[in-house]
């Protein structure tokens, strides 16, 4: 098909890639406009970016879709459908209603369950048994379109936000390959909103470990936020990131530590205990609890997260 493909991370780079290798005729490739990354602040291109210029496929970077000029320029293309995945910026009506086709998304969750810019890390945060992948007709609304393809996959007990998001993004570019193949026989199903949840933004004061909590509920936050923002908590007024951790039986006033021996570092929760298996310091690589501990001794009663426990 002829189409214009819209995405900015690798999750959706993984997608225009497919696309590409299935031979549809994409005639233009929009990605956000670069940005400064890494510790020199330099301009960096975008996954999609990468991508599209590896292939020779044409990129634009309009900071906006609202202007008359872009619209009029994506008009003259003709596409036949236009693919989201990831892309950033929000599209107005006069741009959904430009392909014959109109405009498809992949999302990374089974709508109308987490809708929204982090269902990946919402799905792990509560628990759920599974996620995937929803391929929709795109609408005005906040991922509300009727719904086209709907695959499933589980969310596995040692599943991080980085795995899972590698696992969808994979499932995402089959899942859009096989909708355009099978487009015109495809029958749209209606969001029940009843059974909507939003998956907010996630910062970085969220990700701030609450030992008030139970041990299981840590567990999963630490997965979720790896690779980003990264678990943290408090140990004498710096930062420590928790990068793997495993609930076990303890108890004590949350956030104190229970056990620092033998590689061990137990620390209480509300409920049960969290054996802290892979840190980072402030400034520092992350390495394990026993290297850890090398360095930096504790004493059974140390407190982290601060005086509030959280």
């Amino acid at each position: 098909m002829r189409l214009i493909f819209a995405g900015t991370p690798p999750f959706a780079a993984a997608a225009l890639d497919a696309l590409a290798d299935a031979g549809h005729d994409i005639v233009r490739v929009l990605t956000q406009p670069d940005r400064p990354a890494g510790r020199g602040m330099k301009l960096a291109h975008s996954a999609v970016k990468q991508a599209a210029l590896a292939r020779g496929l044409p990129v634009v970077q309009p900071a906006s879709l609202k202007t008359p000029e872009v619209q009029a320029e994506l008009a003259a293309l003709a596409p036949e459908v236009m693919v989201v995945a990831a892309y950033g910026l929000i599209l107005p009506q006069a741009v959904l209603d430009l392909p014959r086709h109109g405009c498809l998304n992949i999302h990374a969750s089974l709508l109308p369950r987490w809708r929204g810019a982090a269902p990946i890390q919402r799905a792990i945060l509560a628990g759920d048994a599974q996620t995937g992948v929803t391929i929709m007709q795109m609408d005005a609304g906040l991922d509300t379109g009727a719904m086209l393809t709907r695959t499933a996959v589980p969310i596995r007990p040692d599943d991080t936000a980085g795995s899972l998001h590698d696992t969808l993004a994979a499932l995402g570019a089959e899942a859009i390959v096989a909708a355009l193949a099978q487009l015109d026989t495809l029958a749209p199903e209606a969001q029940d909103e009843r059974e909507a949840t939003y998956a907010a933004k996630l910062g970085k004061d969220e990700a701030r470990l609450d030992w008030t909590l139970p041990a299981d509920v840590l567990v999963r936050a630490v997965r979720a936020y790896d690779p980003v923002p990264g678990a943290w908590t408090l140990l004498d007024g710096a930062p420590l990131k928790v990068w793997a951790a495993e609930a076990v039986a303890g108890e004590g006033a949350p956030g104190t530590v229970l056990a620092a021996h033998g590689g061990e570092l137990h620390v209480a929760c509300g409920q049960g205990a969290l054996a802290l298996r892979t840190l980072q310091p402030a400034g520092g690589k992350r390495m394990s609890a026993a290297a850890f501990l090398a360095g930096r001794p504790l004493a059974p009663g140390t407190r982290l997260g601060g005086d509030t426990g959280a």
